[in-house]
């Protein structure tokens, strides 16, 4: 397992502080707000330290404030509704007294039932693409130090498109693109981790997909963007440290705000798990 992983399990293992209370904290990678996939990973597992019996099948989000990274964030579980089947959580993270971020999620034990999955896309083995390392090695000549350092960084999800983007010189091209994501080293047997994780790397390069038409620079100082809000359905139990599929499209974009969706499927085909974003892409007026 990567130092990286290791420290993402180290922040998703929350402080239990009283009945229904958690204490979370972020990573010094001098961000200026906190990673909304991190927000969400930790609010998810605050939610399923509180029920007894079943796994996360759907949850629904909104990002409220940006978060501060140099402060611990509060998260304060509501225990909603215990029923015979499924088991529903509302959590609010709290950062200097205020809510950043509103959580809802839904829990259900395995039943049986009609099953189908949508068909995965065409996408070629993750194994012949090249490592994002590899990827940007020849790019980092010229690069500011600080960036290479961002760069070159060891990090908890690898991530494989199979057509990458120049971050600093994009290309216009259609709002759609594919990525194959694992963590980087073998995690334990626990289904709620494995969601949780993936409710982290999801949020990695959804946005990115309805910049894509725009060529929109990853460090272009012309646009404000941030998540507004965040939902998933977990589809079928999965594994995130063996490859997932990850197929992202941006449907529309105006008033200042893309959409876009995602699924996530397993090597064997099958579709594990849905996203979808609405997030802001606001131009800003030059001062």
């Amino acid at each position: 397992m990567s130092a990286a992983l290791e420290g993402l399990l180290a922040i998703l293992d929350l402080e239990e502080l009283e009945v229904n209370i958690f204490r979370g904290r972020s990573p010094q990678e001098h961000r200026q707000r906190v990673f909304g996939g991190q927000v969400a990973g930790q609010a998810l597992v605050a939610a399923g330290r509180t029920v007894e019996r079943g796994s996360v099948h759907s949850l629904h989000a909104y990002f409220l404030r940006p978060g501060d990274p140099s402060t611990p964030i509060l998260y304060q579980v509501d225990r909603i509704r215990d029923g015979r089947t499924f088991t529903t959580r509302r959590v609010v993270a709290i950062q200097h007294g205020r809510a950043i971020f509103h959580l809802s999620a839904s829990f259900q034990p395995d039943e049986p039932g009609p099953e189908h999955s949508m068909p995965m896309p065409e996408a070629p083995d993750p194994e012949s693409l090249p490592s994002f390392a590899d990827w940007i090695a020849p790019r980092l000549a010229g690069m500011p130090e600080a960036l290479r350092q961002w760069f070159t960084r060891d990090r908890p999800i690898e991530v494989r498109p199979v057509h990458p983007t120049d971050p600093f010189h994009p290309v216009a091209r259609p709002p759609r693109q594919l990525a194959w994501i694992r963590a980087a080293g073998r995690l334990p047997d626990s289904l709620l981790l494995h969601q949780c994780i993936v409710a982290y790397a999801s949020d990695l390069t959804l946005l990115d997909t309805a910049t894509l038409p725009h060529a929109i620079a990853w460090n272009d100082q012309t646009y404000q963007m941030a998540s507004l809000d965040h939902a998933m359905w977990f589809h079928r139990p999965f594994r995130v440290d063996e490859w997932l599929l990850y197929a992202q499209e941006s449907p529309a974009a105006h008033g200042s705000r893309g959409f876009v969706e995602g699924h996530l499927f397993t090597r064997e085909g099958l579709l594990a798990v849905s996203v979808a974003q609405e997030g802001l892409i606001r131009p800003l007026r030059p001062r």
